[in-house]
C-alpha cells in the first residue's frame, strides 16, 4: 500500500475555509486503518437516551419525529439523514435532510451560543429522498435526491428560496463535498456501480452552470487517476455512471468530506473509506473491513462521514451495530459511540459545531424502526482539537 500524509481538517467558518494550526501532522503514515484502542478510551454503559460512549462525553435528544421541536412550535421531519453545521454569530445553525419520498426535503435548528435550539424552520419542501449532501464554503446547504436521476438543490439556510442545479447532474445522488481550492464539487452516487464525480462551477459560487467530470482509473484499490467530461449531465437516456469509457465503478458511493487537499467517501456496499489525494492525483483505501487486522471490523455498512478539527474521521454506520467510528491521522479505528436497542435503525448527518465541541447526529428510524421514529442528538465532551 502507498505511503501517504495525513492532512489536518479544515474548519469551514462563516464563508471561508479557515486552516487550524499546522496544516500536516508531519509524519507518514500506512493505510488502510487498523484496530486500535481510541483516542478517548473505551465505551461505557449506555445512558439514558440509550448511548455507549467514552468517559467524560455526555448525549442529549434534540429533535423526534413528528414532534415539535423543544422550545418551537416546529414539527420535526420523519426520516433524518445528511447534516451539516453553520457558523451563527455566536451561535450556529444544523441543518437536515428528510430521506422520505415524496416531500422529502431538509430543515433546520438554530441555536444560542450556550447550544439551545431557539427556533427551527424548514429549508427545502417538495423534494424525494434527500439523502446527503454537503456544505459550501458560502454557507448554503446542498441537498441530494437519492433517486434515478435526482437533482441536487442548492438550499439557504440563513433565509432564501431552494434552487435546483440540473447542472450538477442527474443521477441517484448521495454526498457533496466543496473544494475551495480547486474550486469544485465531488458527489458520491450510490449505485453499486456508482461513480465518483467533481461538478467545475462556471464561477465559483454559482452552480447555476458548470461541467461535471468522472473519476477515471484502473480497477486497483490504489492508483493514479483523471477526470473526464461527462458528455450528458441530464443521464437521459444513457446514466451518467455508463457514458465514460474507464471510469472507475464503485460500490454503493455514500458519504464525502474534503479537507487539505484530500476528500474522503464512503462505499457501503464493500465497506470500504477511499481516500483521494488531489495533489498528488492518486487514490487508495484510508479503510476496508477486509483488511483489519488483529480482531473483528468495528466498521460496517459505512455511510456518512464527517471531520474534526484535528482531523480525526468520524464514519457513520447504517447496519452494523449502531456505532460511529473514528478513524484517526495515525490509520487507527475505533468505536466512538453506540446506540443500544435501535438495530432497525441507521446513523446519519453527523456534523460538529463551529467550535468543534459538539456533534451532531440522527438515528433514523429510532426506536421504532420506522421514518416516523427519527431521534436527532447532540454529542458534547472533550473533543481534541
Amino acid at each position: 500500500m502507498e505511503r501517504r500524509n495525513f492532512l489536518r481538517a479544515s474548519v469551514l467558518g462563516a464563508s471561508t475555509v479557515a486552516f487550524s494550526g499546522s496544516l500536516w501532522r508531519g509524519t507518514a503514515f500506512a493505510a488502510p486503518a487498523q484496530n486500535a484502542t481510541g483516542p478517548y478510551g473505551p465505551l461505557q454503559a449506555a445512558d439514558a437516551n440509550g448511548i455507549q460512549l467514552p468517559a467524560g462525553f455526555t448525549s442529549q435528544v434534540i429533535a423526534r419525529s413528528g414532534q415539535a421541536v423543544p422550545g418551537t412550535s416546529y414539527t420535526w421531519h420523519n426520516a433524518p439523514d445528511g447534516g451539516a453545521c453553520f457558523a451563527d454569530g455566536s451561535g450556529w445553525i444544523y441543518v437536515s435532510n428528510s430521506e422520505i419520498n415524496p416531500n422529502g426535503g431538509a430543515s433546520a435548528l438554530r441555536f444560542n451560543s450556550s447550544g439551545t435550539v431557539t427556533s427551527a424552520y424548514r429549508i427545502l419542501s417538495g423534494t424525494r429522498t434527500n439523502c446527503a449532501g454537503g456544505k459550501t464554503p458560502w454557507n448554503t446547504w446542498l441537498s441530494c435526491e437519492e433517486v434515478d436521476r435526482g437533482f441536487v438543490y442548492e438550499t439557504y439556510p440563513f433565509g432564501g428560496t431552494a434552487v435546483q442545479r440540473p447542472a450538477m447532474g442527474r443521477f441517484k445522488h448521495e454526498a457533496a463535498a466543496a473544494d475551495p481550492v480547486r474550486q469544485v464539487v465531488y458527489l458520491t452516487e450510490d449505485e453499486t456501480n456508482g461513480r465518483f464525480y467533481r461538478f467545475i462551477p462556471t464561477t465559483w459560487g454559482d452552480l447555476s452552470s458548470g461541467t461535471l467530470q468522472v473519476l477515471v482509473a484502473g480497477s486497483a484499490t490504489s492508483g493514479s487517476f483523471t477526470w473526464a467530461n461527462v458528455p450528458d449531465p441530464d443521464g437521459s437516456p444513457t446514466a451518467t455512471r455508463s457514458q465514460v469509457s474507464g471510469s472507475k465503478s464503485f460500490n454503493g458511493g455514500e458519504g464525502c468530506h474534503y479537507a487539505d487537499d484530500t476528500v474522503w467517501f464512503t462505499t457501503k456496499g464493500d465497506n470500504r473509506v477511499w481516500q483521494v489525494n488531489l495533489a498528488n492525483s492518486t487514490y487508495e483505501l484510508a479503510y476496508d473491513d477486509s483488511l483489519v487486522s488483529p480482531g473483528t471490523p468495528p466498521l460496517t455498512g459505512v455511510d456518512n462521514v464527517t471531520g474534526s478539527t484535528y482531523g480525526d474521521l468520524y464514519v457513520a454506520e447504517d447496519g452494523g451495530n449502531m456505532e460511529i467510528c473514528l478513524i484517526t491521522p495515525d490509520d487507527k479505528i475505533s468505536p466512538f459511540l453506540r446506540i443500544t436497542g435501535q438495530g432497525s435503525s441507521e446513523i446519519t448527518g453527523p456534523a460538529f459545531n463551529p467550535a468543534g465541541n459538539r456533534l451532531y447526529f440522527s438515528s433514523q428510524r429510532g426506536t421504532s424502526g420506522s421514518s416516523s421514529g427519527g431521534i436527532t442528538y447532540c454529542v458534547t465532551g472533550p473533543f481534541r482539537t
